[in-house]
C-alpha cells in the first residue's frame, strides 16, 4: 500500500516548465517536492506528498496525528536512518 506523508514546507521555489517546486522536511528529513497541485501552500504550510507531489494542504494537528500513528507502525525508520 503507497502511503501519501505530511511534511512541512521550509521553501518555495518556481522551476523550469513552470513547475512549482518547493523543499519540504518529513520530521527533519527534507525532499524536493513537486508543490504545483498545491498552489495555494505557503511555507510554514503542512502538505501531503505521495512519491514527489504535495497533493494537498493539512493542518499541523492533523499531520502531528499522522506521524503519531506512522510512529506505532514503525514507518518512520526511513526517516530517522537517511544521512
Amino acid at each position: 500500500m503507497c502511503l501519501g506523508i505530511p511534511g512541512k514546507v521550509i521553501q518555495i521555489s518556481e522551476e523550469q516548465d513552470e513547475l512549482t517546486m518547493g523543499r519540504v522536511s518529513f520530521g527533519g528529513l527534507v525532499k524536493e517536492v513537486c508543490l504545483s497541485y498545491v498552489p495555494e501552500a505557503k511555507i510554514g504550510d503542512y502538505v501531503i506528498v505521495h512519491v514527489g507531489f504535495a497533493l494537498n494542504k493539512i493542518d499541523e494537528q492533523e499531520a502531528t496525528k499522522v506521524f503519531e500513528y506512522l510512529e506505532q507502525l514503525g514507518e518512520t525508520d526511513e526517516l530517522k536512518n537517511e544521512p
